[in-house]
């Protein structure tokens, strides 16, 4: 485990879509610790990569839109299922 400053934004899934794009291989989830560090668990090699990316990181606070296909799905529907109901099929 890697200590970091934690961004003021921070989006664990979007951080990890940023490190993993540089190649750099996150195990499990990224921590923040009772001092509000964040703790990544990389290979040591991979500090020196991972650090910009952690520092410039501005995750987004708000969840995303679900799209039609999520709303759907929450009711236990997919998009060719209500077209076949509704006969356009």
């Amino acid at each position: 485990m890697i200590k970091f400053d934690k961004p003021e934004n921070l989006n664990g899934s979007e951080l990890l879509q940023e490190l993993n794009a540089i190649g750099v291989d996150v195990k499990g989830l990224p921590f923040i610790d009772g001092n509000r560090d964040l703790w990544l668990d990389i290979d040591s090699a991979d500090e020196a990569k991972a650090k910009p990316i952690v520092a410039a990181h501005n995750g987004t606070t708000i969840a995303p839109e679900p799209t039609i296909e999520d709303k759907l799905a929450s009711v236990g529907l997919s998009l060719t299922d209500l077209k076949s109901a509704l006969g356009l099929e």
